[in-house]
């Protein structure tokens, strides 16, 4: 008995369905499960020097994270995801330097050598969704449209509630994210597109100093349900 390509259509588009809900109950399931640490994830680009502020300011702000028992987690490649891995295996040898690479056909070196934990992917959905698992807070560092998409991916699914609230830090002494957050106020929210309780997701940060006062709270809380649950 044969089948015709519109049943056949069908039966994939059922399956596909089926295993679509597969993955979100795991997804859910693995983002309610408990890590011993406080883990941000940091965001930023690959092409940026060790030479350059940015790439001390974010190995010094990794380095004060693990300091405090906090895992560091990033995309795991060169750059801003380098100064992050490695101020975070400086700082404590607790705390973790976690890199979710990306298989990318055009570039070749792989992921920087200051890791303790490497997770591989070959697509960038799956790589998102490993970001979203493994961290409590984000900081944005200066980047391209990477690290724009992993900062309007990591928003997106806090507005429709898919992941549970944290901290978003846009990190740049020069500037970069000003522009963005005043034009965010000139249009999306003033055309209510944006509203302001998803403005307050957002925090501009300057300094090192800055970012952990503003992830403090956020931390000592996690401490404390931890602490509750034992």
């Amino acid at each position: 008995m044969s089948i015709s390509k519109k049943e056949i259509r069908k039966i994939l588009g059922r399956k596909m369905g089926q295993l679509n809900d597969v993955i979100a109950d795991i997804d859910q399931m693995l983002l309610r499960m408990d890590t011993e640490y406080f883990r941000v994830a940091i965001f930023g680009s690959a092409r940026i020097e060790p030479e350059s502020d940015d790439y001390k300011l974010v190995y010094d702000i990794a380095y004060h994270l693990a300091l405090r028992g906090v895992d560091v987690v990033t995309g795991g490649g060169p750059g801003l995801m380098q100064a992050a891995s490695k101020g975070a295996q400086d700082g404590s040898e607790k705390s973790r330097s976690i890199g979710l690479a990306i298989v990318l056909p055009f570039e070749k070196g792989g992921a920087n050598v200051h890791l303790d934990v490497k997770r591989e992917h070959r697509r960038f959905s799956s790589r998102l969704d490993d970001f979203m698992r493994s961290s409590n807070a984000a900081i944005v560092t200066p980047g391209g449209i990477g690290t724009l998409l992993e900062l309007m991916f990591t928003w997106q699914l806090i507005q429709a509630q898919h992941i549970p609230p944290r901290p978003i830090i846009l990190l740049g002494p020069g500037g970069m994210w000003d522009e963005l957050v005043a034009w965010l106020y000139k249009w999306p929210v003033k055309h209510n597109l944006i509203s302001q309780d998803d403005m307050n997701h957002i925090r501009l940060c300057k300094s090192s100093k800055d970012v952990m006062s503003n992830l403090e709270a956020a931390i000592t809380g996690f401490e404390s349900r931890r602490k509750a649950k034992k």
